[in-house]
């Protein structure tokens, strides 16, 4: 049987050529978020969240785009305090973080 999670984190780790139209969300952080989340999430002890990099998501314009699932909820996380933010509002307490939703 297939490993179960409450929720399944992916933040985008896609890099472009420096210039490129869309940008890219590796450009805006997001190996220093995915770490923080990482090290956050098993200091906490919370072992039925997983985070995972993810390849393109295809939101760069509106990234450092991450996605949590089951839920399908998409976030713009910018800095460590939005990814502390989201861990404490929605992986810990349930609840969406409505400023950091993906618009």
């Amino acid at each position: 049987m297939a490993p179960s999670y409450k929720h399944h984190v992916f933040i985008c780790q896609n890099q472009r050529p420096e210039g490129h139209p869309r940008g890219c969300c590796l450009a805006k952080g997001t190996d220093k978020i995915l770490e923080y989340m990482k090290v956050r999430i098993k200091e906490l002890g919370l072992k039925n969240i997983r985070i995972n990099k993810a390849g393109c998501l295809d939101q760069c314009e509106k990234g450092p785009a991450v996605v949590i699932y089951p839920e399908d909820v998409w976030y713009t996380i910018k800095t460590i305090e939005d990814a502390e933010t989201l861990i404490q509002s929605h992986l810990i307490k349930e609840q969406k973080v409505g400023s950091l939703l993906m618009k």
